[in-house]
């Protein structure tokens, strides 16, 4: 059988390995936040789709270090040992009544991310559709519980009513694109939505 690009490890995957992060994923945050400055020291950051790990030990190590919080949750544990001491992990649904009791709790935050991306099935209109739902969830989820003027990053596959959810966002945030990041796989139809500058509901574009 032939062996898929996705069973090789490429640079991307080596260096998180040596850098120990559970996932390359961690090198499309790197990007965004290099090029928008989406979290500074001292946020409280809320990770949506966290496991195994990788965007919440950056945003750690690299932005917060000593300052700030984060709250990751995922319907799996981190696979990280120890957590840091500045997160808090929930294991379970972002969206489930019990969990988003929790996340009110302890927010609200400056800054969403979420990486989050649904079991794959291999047909790319039920892959699209169901991206697509999980992205509006986690878009309605910031619009509760992140603070005005907080950033937010959305993952949603492309064919998944990218530009409609776009159209949404430019209406909530000062600035809202997407992003593709150059450590995304060649082959991946992954696409980042980014809003910067939460709106208050009294200036919401029309």
């Amino acid at each position: 059988m032939a062996k898929s690009r996705r069973d090789s490890a490429d640079s991307y995957t080596l260096r998180a390995r040596k850098e120990g992060y559970p996932a390359r994923s961690v090198y499309k945050l790197e990007e965004m936040q290099v090029q928008h400055r989406l979290i500074r020291p001292g946020d409280k950051v809320l990770d949506v789709g966290a496991a195994p790990g990788s965007w919440t030990l950056y945003v750690h190590n690299k932005i917060l270090k000593d300052t700030g919080s984060i709250v990751a949750v995922d319907l799996n544990p981190l696979s990280l040992n120890p957590v840091p001491f500045n997160v808090t992990s929930l294991t379970g649904d972002a969206f489930s009544s019990e969990i988003r009791e929790q996340l009110t709790s302890l927010g609200p935050y400056d800054v969403i991310i979420s990486d989050a991306a649904p079991m794959t099935t291999g047909i790319r209109s039920v892959d699209t559709s169901k991206s697509e739902y999980l992205s509006e969830s986690v878009f309605h989820l910031a619009l509760e519980q992140l603070k005005v003027h907080g950033n937010l990053v959305i993952k949603i596959y492309q064919g998944g009513g990218e530009a409609t959810l776009l159209q949404e966002m430019r209406k909530r945030f000062k600035k809202a694109k997407g992003f593709k990041p150059k450590a995304s796989r060649s082959d991946s139809f992954e696409l980042f939505l980014i809003g910067l500058d939460k709106l208050g509901d009294n200036h919401i574009n029309q």
